[in-house]
């Protein structure tokens, strides 16, 4: 298992690849330009609620806590990049 330190960045990391996709295709007018700026609120919002999450982890069950959470956010970076493909 990864340290909290580590999955922060990863956290970080991501949303950060995301948020810059999203701003390169705004920027390109590729895309719609209201959709994509709420996808950005999304990306903000997820970086924003995992960081939060990670931070306060639930004692006692802290491997069961950070599989569901690292699936979890797994699942919602590829819908969002999905969602981003597709704007």
């Amino acid at each position: 298992m990864a340290n909290r330190r580590q999955l922060k960045k990863s956290v970080k990391m991501l949303t950060g690849e995301l948020f810059a996709d999203c701003v390169a295709l705004s920027m390109c007018q590729q895309g719609n330009k209201e959709k994509l700026d709420e996808l950005m609120k999304e990306v903000i919002e997820l970086h924003m609620d995992y960081v939060a999450r990670i931070s306060h982890t639930e004692r006692g069950s802290e491997k069961v806590f950070y599989k569901k959470l690292k699936q979890e956010f797994t699942e919602k970076v590829n819908d969002l990049s999905n969602r981003i493909i597709n704007a």
